[in-house]
């Protein structure tokens, strides 16, 4: 059999892009020949990431509808057609046998576009509420990979598997790794610790929230590890220089994840699917704040979801600025519910997402 080619769609943000990063390694650790080909949003995160990661990546000329301003629309179809074009020709000229999608701008074109050639398509749906791109898709799909159940409301339920989400390979074991983190962000290792995450790109309400509490932390006597996001950076690292609070780490990003994680009592976040999957994994007490113009409200979803298994505590975005704070230094004092946190979050836990997902696909690949 020739070698198997395999394109994966989509990014945006970290939440889709480090899923299929962690998929490309699986099928190369699966089956070391097989060749992928990334196809990304020019501008946006992926077209750094992913090279950075040892693949390919081509860029498509696409971005989302605008909801807050239409007139930035305007060029909406003809990006979308001009992607189309693009797609149409990428997958001419690699022939693919199967096309991944893990949501995102660039994944519509990409997946529409194998559809019509009759390639075999996997989605990679990472929410417990699929978008209406995904839901359109999903109809044509062969797999749909899914971390949640009650997925049938939205994909033919014979095409559905219960996959989890793929998560970074280097969060999946935090043993040791405590005493490197607590280096890495100077930290006392006698005091207790609050991770600060909110995605990728930040998240405005939390840093407020963070930014008006730093007295509140010093007085508690919490170390901070706080995430910023790029566009908050300065106005955090102004803030905690002001308040001289030497308990906090401000970074505009982390890479090191694994450390950060191993370092946290409690975390802080938003609920992305993939933080949600991390937090899974790792096993971390956890304060939600959902971003509320998540398509379908998806994020309120994700975190209810631990919610109703008694997990995290969410804190609607509205209410970030008074509670963000209060319930994270409240729940990192009381250990009793952090017990039950960690017992149950872990419960939720599909460390092998990635690999099943990639068999999945080589599957498809060689039944062709």
């Amino acid at each position: 059999m020739s070698k198997v080619k395999v394109i994966i769609s989509g990014g945006g943000t970290g939440g889709h892009i480090f899923p299929a990063i962690a998929i490309a390694n699986a099928l190369k650790k699966l089956q070391s020949d097989v060749e992928i080909l990334f196809v990304g949003a020019l501008g946006k995160m992926e077209m750094e990431k992913v090279p950075a990661a040892g693949y390919e990546i081509i860029g498509l000329n696409i971005a989302g509808l605008n909801r807050s301003n239409m007139l930035k629309n305007l060029t909406f179809p003809f990006k979308l057609i001009g992607s189309l074009l693009k797609s149409l020709k990428i997958i001419k000229d690699f022939k693919p046998n199967v096309v991944v999608g893990v949501g995102g701008f660039a994944s519509g074109p990409v997946m529409y576009a194998a559809s019509t050639k009759g390639i075999p398509t996997v989605i990679q749906e990472q929410n417990s509420y699929a978008g209406i791109t995904n839901k359109l898709l999903g109809a044509k799909a062969k797999k749909v990979c899914v971390a949640y159940d009650g997925m049938e409301k939205f994909f033919p339920a014979q095409n559905i598997i219960r996959t989890g989400n793929p998560v970074r390979q280097d969060i999946l074991h935090l043993d040791g790794k405590r005493e490197g983190g607590i280096k890495t962000f100077n930290l006392d290792p006698s005091k207790k610790t609050l991770l600060v995450i909110g995605g990728s790109l930040g998240a405005r309400s939390i840093n407020l929230a963070m930014k008006s509490h730093i007295e509140d932390f010093k007085k508690a006597d919490v170390q901070v590890v706080w995430q910023t996001g790029k566009f908050f950076i300065e106005e955090a690292k102004k803030a905690v220089a002001d308040a001289n609070a030497s308990n906090f780490f401000v970074s505009d990003f982390i890479y090191t994840m694994d450390q950060a994680y191993a370092v946290a009592d409690v975390v802080l976040s938003r609920a992305g699917a993939s933080s949600i999957s991390e937090l899974c994994i790792v096993g971390k007490p956890s304060v939600l704040v959902p971003f509320p113009f998540a398509a379908e409200d998806h994020q309120t979803k994700n975190a209810q979801a631990l919610v109703n298994v008694d997990a995290a505590i969410l804190v609607p975005d509205s209410e970030a600025g008074t509670r963000a704070c209060e319930e994270s230094l409240k729940l990192i004092s009381d250990e009793a519910t952090q017990s039950k946190f960690i017992n149950n979050i872990q419960q939720l836990a599909q460390p092998n997402a990635d690999e099943v997902i990639a068999k999945e696909i080589l599957k498809l690949a060689k039944a062709i």
